[in-house]
């Protein structure tokens, strides 16, 4: 019992002696952050500043790859996308070269890339025209539905549906001037038998692209009486030009704005409708009569 009384006491004493020291507090609540602190700075890894460096790099750098659906990501150019670039710059080197694999080598050295680059493409001369017809109907899809625009917000009138199909027939042919002495040998590659079905799919959605813009909404047998009308008109307008030397081609014009008026003043009689079909095919046939005496294949004779 003597012992207990004196551990009580010697007790009391300490609290008494620690209730005088105010800052003995202070240190006990600031033990465990120190040492929670100091035991971070001791066991932290700091990378060395090469890896660091690196680590920045790669972060504003991000790694580009294509996934398994072959999207590719941000920054990276595909193959396709490439091709794309170099068959748009060889069309600056038709006048001189043609539409060839020359062309195409010369339009991948203006991009900097190697000559080697024209190995991409299995048939240079046909991705080459086609990849043109191609970006010439989407120009005239593009000015076509701006012209739409304008209409639309009241800002110009819309034109007559002759007077539409003939200045968009007009602005697509126009296209071909700047190669004009070089068309007859496109149109040859054109009619190759492996390129006639792009060749066909090219020609009637440019066809459809200027009837609907011209506002055409029929769901008849019209819809496709119209298409091969225009697609015939296109076609023999093409053969004109080829063989125009007036002007500005302003025989051309005067052709195009005869057969307008002549399809547009035309009933959609049943003659017709059975005989439309027939204008495309007529119309490549006389592309094809028409190259054999342009080109003098048919000179043996």
């Amino acid at each position: 019992m003597a012992a207990m009384r004196a551990l009580r006491a010697a007790g009391r004493a300490g609290l008494r002696l620690f209730r005088h020291r105010p800052d003995s507090g202070l240190a006990l609540r600031s033990a465990r952050p120190l040492w929670v602190s100091s035991l971070r700075s001791t066991n932290q890894k700091t990378p060395p500043p090469s890896f660091t460096d690196q680590t920045e790099e790669k972060s504003s750098a991000p790694p580009r790859y294509t996934d398994q659906g072959g999207d590719e990501s941000e920054g990276y150019e595909s193959e396709e996308q490439l091709q794309q670039r170099i068959l748009s710059a060889a069309v600056a080197f038709v006048p001189q070269y043609g539409w060839s694999s020359e062309a195409i080598a010369e339009g991948a050295k203006a991009l900097d890339l190697s000559v080697a680059a024209a190995g991409m493409f299995e048939s240079g001369g046909s991705e080459l025209v086609l990849h043109f017809v191609s970006e010439c109907n989407a120009r005239l899809a593009q000015l076509l539905e701006e012209e739409q625009k304008v209409v639309q917000l009241s800002s110009a009138e819309k034109k007559p549906t002759a007077d539409f199909l003939r200045d968009a027939v007009e602005t697509r042919l126009r296209m071909l001037i700047p190669y004009i002495g070089r068309w007859p040998q496109a149109l040859g590659i054109l009619l190759l038998p492996q390129n006639i079905p792009s060749s066909l799919k090219l020609l009637t959605a440019m066809v459809d692209d200027i009837w609907h813009y011209a506002g055409d909404q029929s769901t008849d047998v019209s819809w496709y009486t119209r298409r091969a009308v225009l697609a015939g008109i296109y076609n023999t307008t093409e053969l004109v030009m080829m063989q125009d030397n007036s002007p500005d081609f302003e025989d051309t014009w005067k052709f195009l704005q005869s057969r307008i008026s002549e399809a547009m003043t035309a009933g959609n009689s049943v003659k017709q409708v059975t005989s439309t079909g027939e204008a495309v095919i007529q119309g490549l046939m006389g592309v094809s009569v028409t190259l054999k005496n342009l080109t003098g294949l048919n000179q043996r004779r």
